[in-house]
């Protein structure tokens, strides 16, 4: 058996932790996870449920929660899919997918919040098992790429594992950030247009 503790993790982190530990099994065997939000328990349930795993769950104390996978012999390893939390499916058979980001938040309402989903989300791409090529950032994005950002642990993985990162000069200069870059390469909007009309897939978060 196999304790994987998730306790105080947002999404996707305990998705990604459990799978880990899954194939850590390398066949059949026992996963347990902590996790402190019934939402983490119903995406693990789901995931569980999708790859034909046994699983339960349990309320140990408030905000304390256990989910229990039995994985029988001969069961596939985990594969990430677009239902399972907040990760993104894999670009599969596709040779040239570009990832654009332009603010260091994800999607409208709440900043604080927007900011969590986009630390997960680049976290969440290093955990794929096909890797995009390249990670464009421009305009506000780029300050997720420079001195103080939650990302730059995720972002010098992913480029560590061969995915190009670049970002804007112009963007940089505009923010007075040019001497704060952290990870990635400088380049320019014609670089960044040549790349984004010759990619395969473009995927904007």
């Amino acid at each position: 058996m196999i304790q994987v503790n998730a306790m105080g993790d947002t999404c996707p982190v305990p998705v990604v932790k459990t799978k880990n530990a899954i194939r850590d099994l390398n066949g059949a065997g026992v996963v347990e996870t902590l996790v402190d939000n019934a939402i983490a328990v119903q995406n693990l349930t789901k995931m569980a449920n999708q790859k034909g795993y046994g699983v339960k769950s349990e309320r140990l104390a408030e905000n304390r929660f256990k989910v229990i996978m039995t994985i029988g012999e001969g069961a596939a390893p985990p594969e990430p899919t677009q239902d399972e939390c907040c990760l993104i499916s894999p670009p599969g058979t596709q040779k040239n997918t570009v990832i654009v980001i332009d603010d260091d938040r994800m999607g409208d309402g709440s900043d604080d919040l927007g900011k969590t989903l986009m630390k997960g989300f680049i976290y969440a791409l290093g955990q794929l098992d096909t890797l995009p090529k390249m990670l464009l950032f421009y305009n506000g994005g780029v300050v997720l790429a420079c001195e103080g950002s939650p990302c730059l642990d995720d972002l010098n993985s992913l480029q560590a594992q061969g995915v190009n990162i670049l970002v804007c000069g112009t963007c940089l200069n505009f923010y007075d950030l040019a001497d704060k870059l952290q990870v990635g390469e400088v380049t320019n909007m014609y670089v960044i247009a040549e790349t984004m009309t010759q990619a395969d897939l473009i995927v904007k978060p």
